[in-house]
């Protein structure tokens, strides 16, 4: 089925409504105690664990999804679901839900969860994005080709500082080469008339794509690995067209578009990710 532009903003208003209600029950819940369970996952913590408000937040979000599978013939792929998951490689879009990203850092009560809903095509491209930050009562979202928006509001690349951000996550600082990684980034940053280095921490993948936006110049990057791991489709499939309707850049650690709907996983480890607030900061980025 072939979505046109009245589709789409009815199928965004639709996502927004759903992250919205999920975003209320996660709201209630901050900062309250929640048993921490886990999962099958990749060799990171964070794609181990689950609460009960992971799988509440995903109820409320298929329940008001659910009429658009049929009226618009579309697929699901969700994190908690446990539904058949095959319908993203039959449809021609599918929806990509993660209930609660940063599942660590909200069981934690610290900064960098958030609800996300995509609309992807079965080639990948990311279509619409829908992102709720609860602890802000950040609201955002865009549809490919017609800007992102924060609260209603345009977003954009903020102004530049003489700062660089790099945004992180736990798996980074385990890196075995983390300090020549630092060494690498001060050293190419001075090359850009950079100043120094800031390190910003986050516990989602969506609100560190996003925040390269809002904290520009900024990077946050993962390196391709072969076990397991490094995100998944639905950590990035909504912030990467809310990141690029803004005027940054994403791609894998190749420049390639990200592969968001990888056949053989749902894991993103095979090619990396890239989240930059411009398209020249990849200079920065070190190689090995």
């Amino acid at each position: 089925m072939d979505l046109n532009l009245e589709a789409l903003k009815k199928l965004s208003e639709t996502a927004k409504a759903a992250a919205l209600k999920a975003g209320e029950l996660i709201s209630s819940n901050q900062g309250g105690k929640v048993d921490v369970n886990s999962k099958s996952g990749g060799e990171n913590i964070a794609s181990q664990v689950v609460t009960e408000i992971d799988l509440k937040a995903e109820e409320i979000i298929l329940e008001i999804l659910r009429p658009t599978l049929e009226e618009f013939d579309l697929g699901l792929l969700a994190e908690e679901s446990e539904e058949d998951n095959s319908s993203r490689f039959e449809k021609d879009y599918f929806w990509c839900i993660d209930p609660l990203d940063g599942t660590l850092a909200f069981s934690r009560n610290e900064d960098g969860y958030s609800t996300s809903i995509a609309l992807i095509s079965k080639t990948g491209e990311p279509i619409i994005g829908v992102v709720y930050n609860p602890r802000s009562n950040s609201l955002y979202h865009a549809i490919k080709g017609q800007g992102a928006f924060k609260n209603d509001s345009p977003l954009t690349v903020s102004k530049s500082s003489t700062d660089l951000t790099l945004l992180y996550d736990q798996s980074f600082l385990k890196r075995p080469d983390y300090e020549d990684q630092i060494k690498n980034l001060k050293r190419e940053l001075l090359k850009m008339g950079l100043e120094k280095l800031n390190m910003f921490h986050l516990g989602g993948a969506v609100m560190n794509g996003i925040t390269t936006i809002e904290m520009a110049p900024a990077l946050y990057y993962k390196h391709p690995k072969s076990s397991l791991g490094g995100g998944s489709i639905w950590d990035f499939g909504a912030s990467s067209v809310i990141q690029s309707e803004a005027g940054g850049f994403n791609s894998d650690f190749y420049h390639e578009p990200l592969d968001l709907n990888r056949s053989d996983s749902t894991f993103m480890n095979h090619k990396g990710v890239i989240f930059s607030s411009t398209k020249k900061l990849l200079e920065v980025i070190p190689k090995t």
